[in-house]
């Protein structure tokens, strides 16, 4: 317990302010009518299918419901463009056809070394989408390629999810106070 809530206490010392950006360059975004489009592998594809759930239903509040994509829930889309192009290209290829710009891309990796999520990222940029990395402590691929890191500070894991969830809660959050 005494390693979770010092965890806690390092993260939200070190992270607040890159969550706070986040969440404001989340709520600008979608003020100007952009979409979110998020993605993540293993528990962090529940994650992102969890946080636009909060987007498009509701967190707190029910009232507006803004445009949000999980390219990480479509199961037909994901192994139809994995047999055809790859593993490493399957959110990549949804960014060139969803995305725009202004848009804001939000990419969830617990190693960072996902190469979907770093192609992910790298076709983001190359489209000018904003874009946010939610990242774990030995992560430094993904570092490069975003807008804004947000650095779970261990290697643990279900310790980099746990702080993940956090954010997303802390974006929709966000979203509830700033446009509902």
């Amino acid at each position: 317990m005494k390693e979770i809530i010092e965890l806690w206490e390092d993260f939200l010392n070190s992270q607040k302010e890159n969550t706070d950006k986040g969440c404001q360059l989340i709520v600008s975004s979608l003020k100007k009518g952009n979409k979110l489009l998020i993605a993540g592998n293993g528990g962090s594809s529940a994650q992102a299918s969890h946080f636009v759930a909060e987007i498009l239903g509701r967190f707190e509040k029910n009232i507006v419901p803004y445009p949000a994509v999980s390219l990480s829930g479509d199961i037909s889309t994901i192994t139809a463009l994995s047999n055809d192009f790859g593993y490493e290209n399957i959110f990549s290829y949804q960014i060139e056809g969803l995305g725009k710009e202004e848009d804001v891309f939000i990419g969830l990796s617990t190693s960072g070394k996902s190469k979907n999520i770093i192609k992910a990222l790298e076709k983001a940029k190359e489209k000018k989408l904003y874009t946010i990395a939610l990242i774990g402590n030995d992560s430094t691929a993904l570092e490069g390629l975003s807008d804004i890191i947000i650095k779970v500070p261990s290697s643990r894991t279900a310790r980099i999810q746990e702080l993940h969830l956090y954010v997303l809660h802390s974006f929709a959050e966000a979203v509830d106070r700033e446009l509902r």
